[in-house]
């Protein structure tokens, strides 16, 4: 009887131990207002997405890429796409018009925020990166590269929210609201 109770204590102890771990990977990024960011992108959507001429390809909405992260991979998945947004999409994109780009900046400050909010989970060492993030990174950046530089720029920025909407989704729990 004795040797249950402690197995019990054990197995509730570990899923508790794993429960904090996995939401603790979750708060990287909680402190950042995304419907904020979601609000002025869809301010800008329509322009954006007007001129993208490849209305076939996707960039980040294949099936190994975004639906197919597991919970300990979205640390460092939302690190990686991160910085994919802001060394290359950002940097690559040329936009003429003003408001446009102010609401790009504001949306790439945003990120950049992110980031060193990021940097210091992985300085804490609650952000892994494992094979599935580093591959479903390496496919986000083939797809990419597929493209002439200008326009894999504008199919990216189009495609930000299905990046805001996934941060929304795997970044929510207990402290968000």
């Amino acid at each position: 009887m004795k040797a249950q109770r402690i197995f019990l204590w054990l197995v509730a102890a570990m899923f508790f131990l794993c429960s904090v771990h996995t939401r603790g990977l979750r708060r990287c990024l909680i402190s950042m207002d995304i419907h904020h960011i979601e609000e002025t992108f869809q301010e800008i959507k329509k322009t954006i997405q007007a001129k993208d001429t490849f209305q076939n390809v996707t960039i980040l909405s294949t099936p190994e890429t975004l639906h197919s992260i597991k919970p300990l991979d979205v640390c460092c998945m939302t690190k990686n796409l991160l910085a994919f947004y802001v060394d290359k999409v950002f940097k690559d994109h040329q936009e003429l018009n003003p408001q446009i780009l102010r609401k790009i900046s504001s949306i790439a400050n945003s990120f950049l925020y992110m980031q060193k909010a990021l940097q210091r989970c992985q300085e804490q060492r609650q952000c892994h990166c494992r094979d599935e993030a580093t591959n479903a990174t390496r496919i986000i950046h083939d797809n990419y590269d597929q493209l002439e530089v200008r326009s894999a720029a504008i199919k990216s920025l189009g495609e930000l929210d299905v990046f805001l909407a996934w941060i929304d989704k795997n970044h929510q729990g207990p402290s968000a609201a």
